[in-house]
């Protein structure tokens, strides 16, 4: 797990514990006595928002990241690739971690194999 990651579901813990702590603080509606027991209308109302966020931002960003892990696992030479910076360019040879295109002035550049943005089709 990354450290980013650690940080954002130690805040989600820490805001979730927060509102059940406070959801028992809350006077009862008629002004007397507090009904006994626990009131799980917020827990279910946090976890059906976690479930959005789920199924809207986190499960689509993870299949791009998939996507691209294995766009770039597949580079290739000859492959025409464009960088995130918006450079065109053909695949002249691969490393570990980098490539090197050759443009259309016939310029050769290394770049970082997570920087390609997307493979065009020939």
């Amino acid at each position: 797990m990354t450290k980013n990651k650690m940080l954002h579901l130690g805040l989600v813990t820490l805001l979730l514990l927060a509102l059940v702590s406070i959801g028992g603080c809350i006077p009862a509606a008629d002004g007397g006595e507090a009904a006994a027991g626990f009131d799980w209308t917020i827990v279910i109302f946090l976890v059906l928002i976690f479930g959005v966020f789920y199924f809207l931002l986190i499960r689509p960003q993870r299949k791009r990241q998939k996507e691209h892990q294995h766009l770039v696992e597949e580079l290739k030479r000859g492959d025409k690739v464009v960088t995130a910076g918006g450079v065109y360019g053909v695949i002249e040879s691969t490393s570990e971690d980098s490539i090197v295109i050759k443009v259309e002035s016939g310029a050769t550049m290394r770049v970082a194999k997570g920087s390609v943005a997307l493979k065009r089709e020939k």
